[in-house]
């Protein structure tokens, strides 16, 4: 299986950025490499979802490879930043989901995503939308904490390979998660 660390990613996104493979190409190769992590990453989303959600770990993948594959701006510098743009991009498919689900019931029942301890122990479920409104305003206090999110509580990925990810000490990371989970706390009524 593959991993975040896999050096066969980050050897397919050189190539591609130095002209010896196309991007579409590129890009699937690197799916590829990535699918079992990715796998795993979307299946820690879904289990977090509620049960009766309609979309399943492989089309959420697929859903996420597809505006990927289409954006021919985005650029990969190396596998760690791959999965930081997956992690976002399957973010981003399930909150349309939830505003698609809740335009579906005109107000109805709240698509709701459990928390558990990962955001604030006091926080048993949160709607989507409003975790994702609150997002969108951490993103405005601070884009690093943003991203420590959206890869521990999106991503599943340890405090280690957040660091790797985004070039900080584990400390900052644990440091931001924990100011990231009180920020979210108070946003979200907790």
């Amino acid at each position: 299986m593959n991993s975040p660390r896999d050096p066969q990613i980050t050897e397919i996104l050189l190539a591609m950025q130095a002209g010896e493979v196309d991007r579409p190409a590129a890009t699937g190769r690197v799916f590829e490499a990535a699918y079992q992590e990715l796998r795993r990453i979307a299946g820690g989303l879904m289990v977090r979802e509620r049960p009766n959600h309609t979309l399943q770990p492989t089309a959420l993948i697929h859903e996420a490879y597809g505006r990927l594959a289409d954006d021919s701006r985005l650029e990969w510098g190396n596998r760690a930043h791959f999965f930081g743009i997956a992690v976002r991009a399957m973010r981003q498919v399930l909150v349309e989901h939830a505003r698609k689900k809740n335009a579906q019931k005109r107000g109805g029942d709240l698509v709701r995503v459990t928390f558990d301890d990962r955001i604030a122990e006091q926080t048993n479920d949160v709607d989507m939308l409003a975790l994702e409104r609150a997002l969108v305003k951490l993103a405005g206090e601070s884009d690093r904490m943003l991203r420590v999110v959206e890869l521990r509580f999106f991503g599943g990925l340890k405090t280690d390979e957040i660091a790797h990810v985004l070039a900080i000490s584990p400390r900052t990371v644990q440091e931001d998660w924990r100011m990231a989970k009180m920020w979210l706390a108070r946003e979200l009524g907790g």
